[in-house]
């Protein structure tokens, strides 16, 4: 267990996240033997992934998350999926002992190659083993994405007595290597820009922004960005208010995108308009259009560097006029409707923004932060975690902000029910205050539009919340505060430092 554990130190492990289990007994003793890592016990293997992953989002390290059991791994796969997509390196860890036989039904046995599939490879490893016969962790991560590592035990093999006196943990992977060809994008930055450019931004890291930043202020094109970019209240200058909508009714000639995949409505609208050329500078390597487009995958800040000088190109379109038409008749709706569910995300987004760490993690909420919220005050750090699929955003978010003195979290209510247990995970957290904003919105009802008339349709596609939020801040041991307007959240100004809140935003319609 020493060498798999220094070769994973080696790999720039320094995290371990412990699901209980019998067969992992042996690999917990030698980890309680080792001060230099930080070990996390979570009981549920769900939440326990989402934690883990959240915690790659927010320390860069690869870190590793032991299954309870074989089949308790395949609970993990929501977060190794997510990994995968985002690009981050979770690796999962499940055992067994060599005398197991698997595909024969016994208790406890389970096939485990190629469990995740295509979302992360199986490395099967016997322990005890020469240091030799390790793998080479270093390459596999750089790659950033998600790893199964298996291990069969020896179980009637003499435990060495672990040293753990020498052993460091190193920097985090390199980031992915450099694929693609900057020639078209560049080509076209210079040569054709002018007959209409539109920069489109989405997720970023955080060492992400400073070169994507430069890139906009350079280029001074309309942009959309999404508040997960970290930019958005950086660029107020070159903002398409109501975007999605304005750039539907205009295409334009050229799209850039940089960083993840957009999660907005224009850039699925792309996939039927091949009269837009479309190129994408990305970490993690995906286009996220089911048409052609230019791709290409790496480090933004060599990109930037390899770019080179770029033209000021402008809004040859004027997009940025009418985008200043619909945010005045935006600011007018707000006012009009305080108690509107756009309203209130705003009101919300205020106080959020002085946080450390924000989190968005359902649909409705993140559609509704990307339109709505405030853009005066930067928020460095926001994370969008609904990027595929509502699963673990409670455990996501408490990986995040584990290292954070404040942290703020936009919800929905069927998002809380999916992962409501992850508060057990908070008191082995440092102190801080963590607020969690449960946007009621009828179990999905207010998001729907076209179940009118058909009650069964609305039976399938509605989930009423069953419990009353107050019984969940209960069983979690959080205060609770029901939100009507702007004026209830003048609560969030008198809350302790290490306070722990659960808020129920109730709306009133929408615009």
């Amino acid at each position: 267990m020493f060498s798999l554990i220094s070769c994973s130190a080696m790999a720039g492990v320094a995290e371990w996240v412990c699901c209980p289990g019998e067969l992992n007994a042996p690999l917990y003793r030698a980890l309680a033997e080792c001060p230099v890592l930080h070990r996390w016990s979570v009981a549920d293997d769900r939440s326990a992934a989402f934690f883990a992953l959240g915690r790659v989002q927010a320390t860069g390290h690869p870190v590793v998350v032991v299954a309870g059991s074989g089949s308790s791994a395949a609970a993990m796969t929501p977060a190794v999926i997510n990994a995968y997509y985002q690009r981050r390196p979770l690796v999962v860890l499940t055992m067994d002992s060599t005398n197991t036989c698997g595909g024969t039904g016994a208790p406890q046995s389970v096939e485990q190659e190629a469990l995740f599939g295509m979302y992360a490879p199986t490395m099967e490893l016997c322990l005890p083993c020469p240091v030799s016969d390790l793998p080479n962790l270093v390459d596999t991560l750089s790659e950033g994405f998600p790893l199964h590592l298996h291990i069969r035990l020896d179980a009637d093999a003499e435990p060495p007595c672990p040293d753990f006196s020498g052993i460091e943990v190193a920097e985090a992977p390199p980031a992915p290597r450099f694929r693609g060809s900057l020639v078209e994008v560049s080509q076209m930055l210079r040569f054709r820009a002018m007959e209409g450019l539109v920069l489109i931004i989405g997720a970023l890291n955080p060492d992400e922004q400073e070169p994507v930043l430069w890139l906009a202020q350079t280029l001074r094109v309309p942009v959309l960005a999404e508040a997960a970019s970290g930019l958005r209240e950086e660029l107020g200058a070159y903002l398409l208010h109501g975007g999605d909508d304005l750039l539907r009714q205009n295409p334009p000639r050229h799209v850039l995108r940089v960083g993840d995949v957009p999660t907005g409505p224009f850039w699925k609208a792309l996939e039927n308009l091949p009269q837009t050329s479309v190129y994408s500078l990305t970490r993690t390597g995906f286009s996220g259009l089911n048409r052609k487009s230019n791709v290409v995958e790496g480090e933004l800040e060599q990109i930037m560097k390899c770019l080179g000088d770029v033209p000021h190109v402008g809004d040859t379109e004027r997009l940025l006029t009418r985008s200043r038409r619909i945010a005045n008749q935006v600011e007018e709706l707000l006012l009009g409707y305080p108690e509107s569910a756009e309203a209130m995300v705003r009101a919300f987004s205020r106080h959020a923004s002085l946080a450390n760490v924000i989190c968005v993690g359902s649909a409705t909420t993140v559609r509704l932060w990307n339109r709505f919220a405030q853009h005066q005050v930067p928020t460095l750090y926001l994370r969008d975690l609904h990027s595929t699929g509502a699963d673990g955003v409670l455990s996501a978010f408490l990986g995040n902000t584990a290292d954070a003195s404040s942290g703020f979290c936009l919800i929905g209510d069927l998002t809380l029910l999916r992962d409501i247990n992850a508060a057990a995970i908070l008191p082995q957290l440092p102190p801080g205050k963590r607020v969690i904003a449960v946007l009621n919105n009828d179990g999905a009802a207010a998001a729907l539009h076209d179940t009118a008339g058909d009650p069964e349709l609305e039976r399938l596609l509605v989930q009423p919340q069953p419990f009353r939020m107050q019984e969940i801040a209960r069983l979690w041991g959080a205060e609770y505060y029901a939100i009507h307007n702007d004026a209830d959240l003048e609560i969030l100004d008198s809350l302790e430092d290490d306070a722990f809140v659960l808020l129920e935003l109730i709306p009133e319609g929408s615009l």
